[in-house]
Order: C-alpha cells, then sequence, then structure tokens
C-alpha cells in the first residue's frame, strides 16, 4: 500500500508526529498540583525507552540530566527541547515518575531510497547534487523542507518561478522511508515587456541593448536571457550605471525596478525607473603636485583628454595608470594621483586636477590563491603587475581583478587586500570559481556563393590548465574544403607577448573558377604591445600553394595565363602586421579606429620571391543619441613579384570587397578564353560607407536596416600577352554600387541580408544582386 504523507510547514511537523511530543510532555505536568512547579526536581534515575539504534548516552548527552542534580521545570523542558532539535527522533515525552525521569522517544526512520517524480528540464543527477538527504540516512523532515527549497530555487534561477515541489514519504518496513520530490516545473516565466521611465537622453530602444536581459521575441523558446532572474536585475543596473557614467551622466540612478506578473501570471513587465541627470563634460584639465621634489609637468605629457568631450571615468583611470607608470619608471613607488573634480553646474562641465601626492608605505606582503582546482596558479598570478614585496596600489589591485575575470576561466572571481601581518603589510585573497572552458561544436553555413557547409571544431581555451588555447576545426562546403589547427600561448615567459602557431589544409574544386587549388602551410607568429592601442605581430609562413586541373577536361577553353601558372610553388616568408585599434578600451565609447597594415616578404627559400602589402583603415561613430551607427572604411593592397610573374593564388581576386558583384567578379578577365577566366589583379583598392539604425520593429527580434555604397577597383597584371590581343583589360576601371542590408541577431547566428545594385561596372563584371550568409554552432 502506497502510505504518502506529506511534509510542508507546521502541518507537515504534526503529521510527521512532532506536535504529539509536546503534548505529551504538557500532559506530564499537567498532573503535578501548581504548587510544585516552585520546587526542584532530583531524579535518582534516568529511564529511556524506545530507541534501538541511538545509544543511551547518545540521548542523555543530548538532554544535559545528570543524575542526583536538581533540576526545575524550565529546565526540563529545556532538556526536551535539546533532544527534539537533534533531528533524530519522531516524538519525545520526558515524563518524572517519582525519582526517576522516564525518556520515551520514537526514532526518526531512516531514508530507503530518495527519488524524484515530475521533472522533465532538469535530470536525477542534477537535481541529487543540490539536495542533502540521501539514503540510508536519518530522515529529518526539516531536511527535507530544505531541499524542496533547494530544488525549487533552481527552477527558479532558470526563469520557471511558478515550480512547486512537494516532499513526501511512503513508509516502509523496519523503520524506514522511501523520500520522494514530487515536482510541478511549470513554464519559464518570460519578459513580456522591458520599459523605462525617466530617460530622455537615450530611446527605450537603445537601453533595451545594454541590459544583459531581453524582451521575449519571435525566438523565445530558444532564447534563455528573456526569462525572469531576480539576480540579473542587479547586474542590468549596474550595466545601466556604466553606459550613462561613461558617457559624462555622473548623477545616473536606477531609482527602482518594478516587477508586475501579467494577468495570465506566466510573464513578467519590467520597468526600469531612472533618473539621468545633467550631462557632464571635461573642462579645465590641469596636473598639480603635492610630491616635494616631483615635477608635474613630465606627467602632464601623458594626458589625452579633450577639452569639451563627454566626462568618462574610464578616461580618468587610464591616465591614472599611465602617469602612475612613469611614477615606477622613475622610481617613486608610493606615488599616487589624485583626481580632484570640480563640478561647474552652469557650464555642464567638470574640472579635474590630477594631483602627485605621496602614499602610504605599505608593502604587498604576499597574493594568495583559492579555488582553482584545475587553473595553475601562475595563470592568475600573472594578471597581477605587483608581486611580493611590491608596493601596494589599490588601482593596481582592482585592474588586476578585471583582468581575471577578462580570462573567461571562472564564473566568479574575488579579489580582496586584507591587513597583513604588520600595519605595513597587506595579504591579497583571490577566491575564485572555474567553469567549463571546452567546447565540441557542430556548425553549419550558408552563403549565396559557397553553397551550405557543415564544420566541426574542438577547443580549449584553457589547456592543461596553463591558459592557452587550443582549437582543431574541420569545414566542408560544397566547393570547399578547410581544416586548421590552432594553439596561442597569451602569456609566452609570463609576459604580455602573445605566440601563436597555426596549420591549415585547405582545398577549393571550381569554387566559382575553373581551376582547383590546394594550400598547405604553417604559420608561427609572435604579437606584442607598442603602445595602449598599438600592437605589433611578426610572423614567420611556410607553405605550398598548387594550381591544378585548370579547365577540368578542357583545358584549351581556359586562358593560357593560367595554364602556364599551372602547377606546385613552395614560399617562405617573414611578416609583420601593425595594428593601432581604440574600438575596444577606447576613452569614447560612441567611436572607435582601426588602423592596420601588413605586409610579408617571400624570398627566404622557396620558389617564391615577393612582396604583399595590404592596409585598411577604419571608422565607427555612433550618432542621433546612439541610435544610429556609421562606419567608413579604406582598404588596399598590391602584391610585386620579384623573380618572374605573379599567380593568381598570389593575385587580389576582389571576393568580398565590393558587394554587389560575384565572388572573382570583378578586375581583369580573359575574354578570349571559353571560361572567361577571372585573373585577378596585382592591386585593389575600395572605399566603403555604411549606416546601420533601427527599423521601428521590437528590440528582442534583434533585427536593423542598412544602407551602403561602395566604390573600388581591382586591376593590374605583369603579363597580358598570354591571352593576346587586347582580352585582357587590367586597367584601373572604378566600380561602384549602392544597397540596402537586414541585420538579424537570429538564434542561428548573425544573419545579413544585402540586396544590392552596381552603379558602375565593366561588360564583363558579374554581379550579384543579393547576398545571404550565415553560420551558427550548436
Amino acid at each position: 500500500m502506497d502510505r504518502r504523507r506529506k511534509l510542508g510547514g507546521n502541518s507537515g511537523l504534526v503529521r510527521l508526529g512532532l506536535a504529539p511530543a509536546a503534548v505529551a510532555i504538557s500532559l506530564a505536568f499537567s498532573t503535578i498540583p501548581d504548587a510544585t512547579f516552585a520546587q526542584d526536581y532530583v531524579f535518582s534515575s534516568v529511564a529511556i525507552e524506545g530507541n534501538s539504534l541511538i545509544e543511551d548516552a547518545t540521548i542523555l548527552k543530548f538532554a544535559g540530566i545528570a543524575r542526583g542534580t536538581a533540576m526545575s521545570a524550565s529546565q526540563l523542558n529545556d532538556a526536551y527541547q535539546r533532544i527534539a532539535d537533534s533531528g533524530l527522533f519522531e516524538t519525545v515525552e520526558l515524563v518524572p515518575s517519582g525519582n526517576t525521569l522516564v525518556i520515551r522517544v520514537v526514532e526518526n526512520p531512516t531514508i530507503n531510497i530518495v527519488n524524484f517524480e515530475g521533472n522533465r528540464r532538469l535530470e536525477d543527477e542534477e537535481l541529487a547534487a543540490v539536495i542533502k538527504s540521501q539514503s540510508r540516512r536519518v530522515f529529518s523532515a526539516a531536511q527535507a523542507e530544505a531541499d524542496a527549497a533547494a530544488i525549487a530555487q533552481i527552477y527558479s534561477d532558470q526563469g520557471r518561478l511558478s515550480a512547486r515541489v512537494e516532499p513526501r514519504i511512503i513508509r516502509r518496513d523496519g523503520n524506514r522511508v522511501d523520500l520522494v520530490f514530487e515536482i510541478r516545473e511549470g513554464s519559464v516565466t518570460e519578459i513580456e515587456r522591458l520599459s523605462f521611465t525617466g530617460n530622455q537622453a537615450y530611446s527605450d530602444w537603445r537601453l533595451r541593448r545594454v541590459l544583459e536581459t531581453k524582451q521575449a521575441g519571435i525566438f523565445r523558446r530558444l532564447v534563455q536571457r528573456d526569462t525572469f532572474i531576480g539576480d540579473r536585475t542587479e547586474f542590468d543596473k549596474q550595466l545601466l550605471k556604466d553606459f550613462y557614467n561613461s558617457r559624462g551622466y555622473v548623477d545616473f540612478q536606477v531609482l527602482s525596478v518594478a516587477s508586475e506578473y501579467s494577468r495570465e501570471r506566466d510573464a513578467f513587465f519590467l520597468t526600469f525607473n531612472v533618473r539621468e541627470g545633467q550631462q557632464f563634460r571635461f573642462g579645465k584639465i590641469t596636473t598639480a603636485s603635492e610630491y616635494e621634489g616631483v615635477d608635474p609637468s613630465e606627467y602632464a605629457e601623458v594626458i589625452k583628454i579633450r577639452d569639451g568631450a563627454a566626462y568618462s571615468p574610464l578616461a580618468i583611470d587610464t591616465t591614472i595608470n599611465k602617469m602612475e607608470a612613469i611614477a615606477l619608471r622613475n622610481g617613486l613607488d608610493f606615488l599616487r594621483v589624485e583626481p580632484r573634480v570640480t563640478r561647474n553646474e552652469r557650464e555642464g562641465t567638470l574640472d579635474v586636477a590630477f594631483v602627485l601626492t605621496k602614499g602610504p608605505r605599505v608593502f604587498v606582503e604576499r597574493i594568495d590563491i583559492e579555488g582553482n582546482a584545475t587553473t595553475l596558479d601562475q595563470v592568475v598570478r600573472r594578471q597581477f603587475r605587483t608581486v611580493e614585496g611590491d608596493p601596494f596600489n589599490p588601482r593596481e589591485i582592482r585592474d588586476a581583478a578585471a583582468r581575471i575575470r577578462a580570462l573567461g576561466f571562472f564564473s566568479n572571481s574575488d579579489v580582496n587586500a586584507n591587513p597583513g601581518t604588520g600595519p605595513d603589510q597587506v595579504i591579497v585573497d583571490v577566491n575564485v570559481e572555474e567553469q567549463p572552458t571546452g567546447s565540441l561544436t557542430f556548425g553549419a553555413s550558408y552563403s549565396v556563393s559557397n553553397g551550405v557547409g557543415f564544420n566541426i571544431g574542438l577547443s580549449e581555451a584553457n589547456f592543461l590548465g596553463r591558459g592557452q588555447y587550443v582549437s582543431v576545426n574541420i569545414n566542408a562546403g560544397t566547393d570547399n574544403q578547410n581544416s586548421s589547427i590552432t594553439f596561442i600561448e597569451p602569456a609566452l615567459l609570463d609576459r604580455d607577448l602573445r605566440f601563436r602557431f597555426n596549420a591549415y589544409y585547405t582545398t577549393t574544386d571550381k569554387d566559382n573558377s575553373s581551376y582547383n587549388t590546394t594550400r598547405i602551410g604553417v604559420q608561427p607568429s609572435l604579437e606584442f604591445p607598442l603602445s595602449e592601442f598599438t600592437r605589433l605581430e611578426v610572423r614567420y609562413k611556410l607553405a605550398s600553394d598548387e594550381l591544378s586541373d585548370v579547365g577540368g577536361d578542357t583545358p584549351a577553353d581556359s586562358s593560357p595565363i593560367l595554364l602556364a601558372e599551372q602547377g606546385k610553388e613552395v614560399s617562405s616568408a617573414l611578416g609583420y602586421t601593425l595594428s593601432y585599434d581604440t574600438r575596444i578600451g577606447g576613452l569614447d565609447p560612441t567611436r572607435g579606429t582601426l588602423l592596420r597594415l601588413n605586409q610579408d616578404f617571400a624570398g627566404f627559400g622557396g620558389d617564391v620571391e615577393q612582396i604583399t602589402t595590404t592596409a585598411i583603415a577604419s571608422h565607427q561613430r555612433k550618432i542621433m543619441r546612439e541610435d544610429v551607427t556609421l562606419r567608413a572604411e579604406i582598404e588596399g593592397g598590391m602584391v610585386e613579384r620579384l623573380n618572374g610573374d605573379t599567380r593568381v593564388l598570389d593575385r587580389f581576386s576582389g571576393n568580398g570587397k565590393i558587394r554587389g558583384f560575384e565572388p572573382n567578379g570583378i578586375g581583369p578577365r580573359d575574354l578570349n578564353a571559353v571560361n572567361e577566366d577571372a585573373l585577378g589583379g596585382n592591386y585593389f583598392a575600395v572605399a566603403r560607407l555604411e549606416a546601420e539604425f533601427p527599423l521601428g520593429l521590437p528590440t528582442e527580434y534583434g533585427i536593423t536596416g542598412g544602407l551602403f555604397a561602395d566604390v573600388g577597383s581591382v586591376w593590374g597584371l605583369d603579363n597580358t600577352t598570354g591571352a593576346g590581343g587586347n582580352a585582357v583589360d587590367d586597367s584601373l576601371n572604378l566600380r561602384a554600387s549602392i544597397g540596402f542590408s537586414v541585420f538579424w541577431e537570429s538564434v542561428l547566428g548573425p544573419l545579413r541580408f544585402n540586396f544590392s545594385h552596381a552603379l558602375k561596372k565593366e561588360d564583363y563584371d558579374r554581379t550579384q544582386n543579393f547576398d545571404l550568409s550565415v553560420s551558427t554552432q550548436f
């Protein structure tokens, strides 16, 4: 017979028989005349009844009753309470009988098995990991209730606030019970609407993009960020504060966050009530010294803050870091930079004085790291610019904490400075919680030119706990295959020196051309910083590039130029990349600039002697209260062969350079050949302009629009005589196109739909009015 009994609240305790214990003791004392309560009791013996597994001595220890000791009625009640609170008994009775105290108990049963019923979203193993009730342990009603609450919390963390968990018991023989947690998972409590009140500078649409929480959209079944999670709201408040502070709103506040259930009680309406305050801009920027013997003029040279720019805490922190770096270089270990801000309410400016002061003489005694079971200590320790024995710099400790979080190895990390063994000593405590860093991915891709492709990838971001990155990827498309192995050591010799090794094998099979290619290569490189936003990468590349099967079964239909270029060549090249990038970490969050120069010099062995140069300059800016993003880009390149003529594998094809044209759709082309082969060019240049803006659709759909215009060309061959006559036009002929784009941050990945129209083209160019690209992993 299934004799289930419900636990829950006081009523559950009564069903378990704990309330009768209180009744029993009260009845026992009610038989004693009132006058006796004023006197003490002395028991010459204690008799214990009902226990089978728990020894008499254990019960007497809980009771705290000694033979021959006088006890008052209240002390006797305390003894009862201690026995009952042990959690070992269903019922407890203390019955005075003359000089003998009788303690009658009924032991709690032993848990036979623990079962879960009704759970579909979570496996039994996941639920068992969060409860403390286990088989072959003494059953406790209070613990069962606590376990039920822990299970409900897991569902709540996943946005299932309506989940209910009821613990029940099934009596078995031998004083055993089966503990069953009956679960009603409920549905996901979604965010039906995210709204804001008090915002004037930025629209709801812009602020929704700041939050981690998202509104439920058309893919609400797949998106997890549209579920209501209380802890995430606090994170969203901090994101809003950071957003406004970085744009000069220093007084910004989130006054309240109102959450309201929908009528059907299956969704939330979340409203952020904010106070933006006044926007401030930088006013007068000065530098002063209160450190004897220190000239502030040297420190003033590193200030890059522009008068009139929106006030930003990041700009202040960056300037302080630069000044303190100068102090360390000059041997001033305890120099501190104190920013003193003066508000000018009427002008809406903040004057900032960077004052050089002498800080306290405090040293780092040691750095303690805990919680890293897999990650080596040195991976965490090298995020600090400070070591044991160095002067203590609170700002450096905060920066190190940010670098540790940025690693992505830990779900949580806390860095705190605590007093050391002496008044001038500090101990830095680092507590981390590791998270999975490896992944096995299967993916698919699609583009109009290349069709459908599939890929499989295996990666580990914290290889062997050393902070190293390893990945293996295999991609197979309709006309091409690509396999690669990548290894990255981000801190070679524990310095900001990034070592990368890449090996690849790619093939194409008539990929919008009349020939096949096979490329094999290895490329080690080293990358290091030159300044705050400038980095230099130096590399070596050894590659084998083969051009084959020109024209297939009918090579006579192909260009004589390509036929002459068939075969395999080995190249050995040294190269570098010099980049300047303010898009991430720049002082102004509304704009960013990228400048990059690449050069590769082949000729250090192998068959090829040539110089390949490419460069790009890109700028992005957000306008109209950051609802519209403008992008401008100029890109160009040239290749010069020193020991002969360039091959099509070395030249620029124009693939993706100008929208509105097919891959290999522009540039020199052999029109005498039946295949009208694209030959590529030694030079290319293109300018691109683009604007991205909202389309008025709900933010949760992740759909925005854009307009673009491209102009450029691919031109130049070393030798066109092989084609005969004037069959090849390799002159600089400009092409231009305009178009409209739809950007969609879908669950399948970022999609882009381009609708293009070529305004200027050559007769032999091949246009493409529509293009779609998609890439996703699952």
